[in-house]
């Protein structure tokens, strides 16, 4: 019985200095194989167009104003939330392909330059529940606009890149606007 209680003492002063010692934060990351996220296979570059249908007037617009401008001479410190149609093809009768869903500031007091923060997520065939997040500098007078890839979920996972962005049209008396996207999508 002695030997009992003496060894269950030492476990419990073992177990005590363990504790006691505690986690200084210097063990919060370890490494891992790249196998084990599929990193190992070879990587592909995907190309794809989508247009992005914003849509400010109407009785469902994909594209709200949550933050007026702070002058009416330009769109600075506005911010727009979005959940725009993705589609195939410039009409927006055809395929939807996902959501592009986020938001755009106004981040430029001289030109009309948004910060653009959005997931493009795609609702159809293989890369359907895939995202690819794209975060950039967009100056909409430019004729392309190219704003970088920074990561991806699903199919797109590890995902870098960039899009290139077109006007194919904007309508000035209510807003609204279809942009042409060009992806390059770097992906495993």
């Amino acid at each position: 019985m002695a030997k009992l209680i003496f060894f269950l003492a030492v476990q419990i002063l073992l177990l005590a200095a363990v504790s006691s010692t505690g986690d200084n934060g210097e063990n919060f990351a370890r490494t891992i194989d790249r196998k084990l996220l599929g990193l190992h296979k070879r990587e592909k570059l995907t190309h794809f167009k989508a247009y992005w249908h914003d849509q400010v007037s109407g009785p469902n617009p994909t594209s709200i104003v949550i933050q007026p401008p702070l002058s009416n001479s330009s769109f600075f410190g506005a911010i727009a939330m979005i959940d725009n149609a993705l589609t195939a093809k410039a009409t927006m009768n055809s395929t939807v392909l996902g959501q592009a869903q986020g938001f755009y500031a106004g981040a430029a007091q001289k030109e009309l330059g948004f910060l653009m923060a959005m997931n493009f997520a795609f609702k159809t065939g293989k890369y359907n529940g895939s995202t690819i997040t794209i975060l950039g500098r967009n100056t909409a007078m430019s004729e392309v606009r190219e704003m970088p890839i920074v990561g991806g979920s699903g199919l797109f996972r590890f995902a870098r890149g960039y899009v290139e962005a077109r006007t194919e049209w904007f309508n000035p008396t209510n807003g609204d606007a279809c942009v042409e996207y060009s992806c390059y999508v770097l992906h495993y």
